[in-house]
C-alpha cells in the first residue's frame, strides 16, 4: 500500500550504524584508559618500592653513627622483600650484604652528599638501589630484587582488568542506549519523509527532543502542509480545465451530430458554423493559454532583453486594442509622458503582459465605462510602470488576495460576470516573475473598477 510506513530493514540499517558508532566510540575511549593504566602500573609499582626504600633509608641515615646499625640494620630489614643493606663509611668503606651491587659512581655521590636512587647488580640479578648520606658523614644503602616490582606490576595489572572489562561492557550498553535515543526521532522523521513520498498527507511529525530533531519535525508539517495546499490547488485547477474542455467539446460534439444527421435546417446551417468556429476559437484560446503557462513554468524560458520604449510600446497596444474597445463601446484611454520611458526589458514579452490584462479588463468593463491603459516612470529606484485600469465591478478584498491564483476568480464568478479561461492573471503574474517586474492589483482604482501595476526595473533580475 502506498501509504504503508516503511519499516524493517531501513530503520535497522539507521539504528545498527549509530549503536555500532557508538559503541566504537565508548569501547576505545575505555581502552584508551585501560592502556594508560596499563603502562603505568609498572611505573607506578616501581616508585612506589623507591619511595619506601627512600623513606627508610633516610631513618637509618640519621643514626648517630650508621656503622654501627650494620648488623642490626640488616636484622632489622630482612624480610619477605629482602631487603639488603649496606654502609659506607666516610673513608670509603662499603660494609654489608648490599654492598657488591654498590658502583662507584654511586659511592662518590652518596660520599659527595648527594641522594642516589638507581638500579644494580647483586647476586646476579637486577635490584633496586637507593642510598641517603648520613648525618655525621658515611651514607646508607637499601636494595631490593626488581622481582618484587615485577609481581606487584602483575597484581595490580590483575586489578585493574575487572573494571576494564565491566567498564567496557557498560560503555556498550550505554552507548546501545544512547543511540537508540538518537536514532529514534531519525527513524520517526525518515518513516514520515518516506510515507509523504507514497502520496499520504496529514502525516503529523514530532516536534519534540533536541532542537535539531524538532527542526527536523518542524520542516516535515511545514512540507506536509505545503504538498497538501499545492496538491489541492493542482487538483482544484485540473477539475476547472477539465470543465472549461468539456464545455466547448460538448457544444462541438453536439452540433457536429446535430448536422451529421441532418437535423440543422439548411437556413441555421451558417448560424451553425459560426457557432462551431466560435467554440473551436474558445477552445483554441484556452490551450494556448495553457500552453503559455507551462512555458512560463519552464526552466529554460527565453528572454531577449534590449533597451525598450514603454511609452512607444503602449502607443502600439492601444492603436491595436481601440477598434475592439470601440466595438463594445469602451472608451480606451492612454496616459503616457511626451518623452520616452526607456528600460532594458524584453519588449514582446511586456507587449504580451499588456495585451493579456487589456482583455481581462475588457471582458468586465461596460459600454461607456473607460478602459485606461498607462506608462510613466517609476517614483523611486528607476524603472517604470504600467498600469492597465478599468471601469467595470472592480474587486474586493478577498478577491485581490486570490487574483493571481489559476481559475480562482474564473470560478467565483463564471455565472455573474464574463469570464475567459480563468489563466490570463496567472499567466501575468508568472510572466512579470520572469521579466523580474513586479504586478500588484487593487480592487477599485480611480475608474471605479480594477487596476493592475506592473512595475519593471531598469534592467531585469539576473
Amino acid at each position: 500500500m502506498n501509504g504503508a510506513p516503511r519499516t524493517g530493514p531501513h530503520r535497522g540499517s539507521l539504528a545498527r550504524k549509530i549503536v555500532v558508532l557508538t559503541t566504537v566510540v565508548a569501547a576505545l575511549a575505555v581502552a584508551l584508559t585501560g592502556l594508560i593504566a596499563w603502562q603505568t602500573a609498572a611505573h607506578g609499582a616501581e616508585q612506589r618500592e623507591r619511595d619506601q626504600l627512600t623513606r627508610q633509608a633516610k631513618v637509618l641515615s640519621r643514626l648517630p653513627a650508621v656503622s654501627e646499625a650494620l648488623f642490626t640494620g640488616a636484622q632489622v630489614l630482612a624480610g619477605p622483600n629482602e631487603v639488603q643493606l649496606a654502609v659506607i663509611t666516610a673513608d670509603g668503606t662499603v660494609r654489608g650484604t648490599a654492598g657488591p651491587a654498590v658502583d662507584r659512581r654511586s659511592r662518590s655521590a652518596l660520599l659527595a652528599g648527594d641522594p642516589v636512587s638507581t638500579t644494580g647488580i647483586l647476586g646476579g640479578q637486577e635490584v633496586l638501589l637507593v642510598g641517603q648520606p648520613g648525618v655525621r658523614g658515611g651514607a646508607v644503602v637499601l636494595t631490593e630484587p626488581y622481582a618484587v616490582v615485577t609481581e606487584n606490576t602483575s597484581r595490580i595489572r590483575r586489578n585493574v582488568i575487572v573494571p576494564l572489562v565491566f567498564g567496557m561492557l557498560g560503555a556498550a550498553l550505554a552507548g546501545a542506549l544512547l543511540a537508540r535515543r538518537i536514532a529514534r526521532p531519525l527513524v520517526t522523521a525518515a518513516q514520515i519523509a518516506h510515507r509523504l513520498a507514497d502520496g499520504e498527507r496529514g502525516v503529523p511529525a514530532p516536534v519534540d527532543g533536541p532542537r535539531e530533531t524538532a527542526d527536523i519535525g518542524r520542516a516535515l508539517n511545514v512540507l506536509d502542509a505545503a504538498l497538501a495546499h499545492s496538491e489541492n490547488r493542482q487538483r482544484e485547477f485540473l477539475l476547472s480545465v477539465s470543465h472549461d474542455l468539456r464545455t466547448p467539446l460538448t457544444a462541438l460534439q453536439g452540433y457536429a451530430e446535430a448536422l451529421a444527421d441532418g437535423l440543422i435546417e439548411p437556413d441555421r446551417v451558417s448560424e451553425v458554423g459560426g457557432i462551431l468556429a466560435d467554440e473551436t476559437r474558445r477552445l483554441d484560446r484556452f490551450l494556448g493559454d495553457l500552453l503559455d503557462l507551462a512555458r512560463l513554468e519552464a526552466d529554460d524560458f527565453r528572454l531577449d532583453v534590449a533597451p525598450a520604449d514603454l511609452g512607444a510600446l503602449v502607443s502600439e497596444a492601444a492603436a491595436f486594442w481601440t477598434g475592439l474597445c470601440a466595438r463594445h463601446g469602451v472608451d480606451l484611454r492612454l496616459e503616457r509622458p511626451e518623452g520616452p520611458v526607456v528600460v532594458a526589458t524584453d519588449a514582446f514579452r511586456v507587449r504580451q503582459l499588456i495585451d493579456g490584462l487589456v482583455q481581462n479588463a475588457l471582458r468586465v468593463t461596460p459600454g461607456g465605462a473607460p478602459l485606461v491603459l498607462a506608462v510613466r516612470p517609476a517614483a523611486v529606484g528607476g524603472g517604470a510602470e504600467l498600469q492597465v485600469r478599468d471601469g467595470g465591478p472592480g474587486l474586493t478584498d478577498d478577491d485581490v488576495r486570490v487574483a493571481f491564483d489559476h481559475g480562482a476568480l474564473h470560478e467565483r464568478y463564471r455565472g455573474t460576470r464574463p469570464v475567459g479561461s480563468g489563466l490570463g492573471l496567472a499567466i501575468a503574474h508568472r510572466l512579470t516573475a520572469r521579466l523580474g517586474a513586479v504586478i500588484r492589483v487593487e480592487g477599485h482604482g480611480p475608474e471605479g473598477g480594477a487596476c493592475f501595476t506592473v512595475t519593471l526595473p531598469p534592467a531585469p533580475a539576473a
